[in-house]
């Protein structure tokens, strides 16, 4: 469980192999760091065949679940990367809450142009409605504009 200091820990270097850490001579403050360091569970010798069958179970589901949210972030990254710098400008304004009339007058073009760029940026970004639009930039921990 020690490491060289150095050494960047798995959570640090963005490893996400699912570890079941195992010891016959586990005591509470090991068990401790190594769920903070991750571990999807913490077996001590002599443990029921069972028992470890269930945590690699988690363990692939845990990762199953992670892997495919990471996918769909791929994908909503790649969308929003494909809209011009003004649908991008557009779209992180009306995210927050800003009318189109609003947005046109802060940008300094006709509300026809915010609505244009909001309807192309929505079918780029695949979104059925504004609400799917807003939950997409949540998710992608874009920072709305202040209106």
């Amino acid at each position: 469980m020690d490491r060289d200091q150095s050494t960047p820990s798995r959570a640090e270097a963005k490893i996400n192999i699912p570890i079941i850490f195992i010891s016959a001579h586990g005591d509470v403050p090991m068990t401790v760091r190594a769920m903070k360091a991750g571990a999807i569970e913490f077996l001590t010798k002599p443990f029921r065949d069972q028992d470890l069958l269930d945590a690699v179970q988690v363990a692939l589901e845990r990762d199953r679940a992670r892997r495919q949210r990471e996918a769909e972030i791929a994908t909503l990254r790649e969308r929003f990367e494909s809209l011009s710098p003004r649908e991008r400008e557009v779209v992180t304004m009306v995210v927050s809450g800003m009318l189109n009339k609003q947005t046109a007058a802060e940008i300094g073009t006709t509300e026809n142009t915010v609505k244009v760029h909001r309807s192309r940026a929505m079918e780029k970004m695949q979104a059925q409605s504004l609400a799917d639009l807003v939950k997409m930039i949540e998710r992608l921990k874009i920072p709305p504009q202040a209106p």
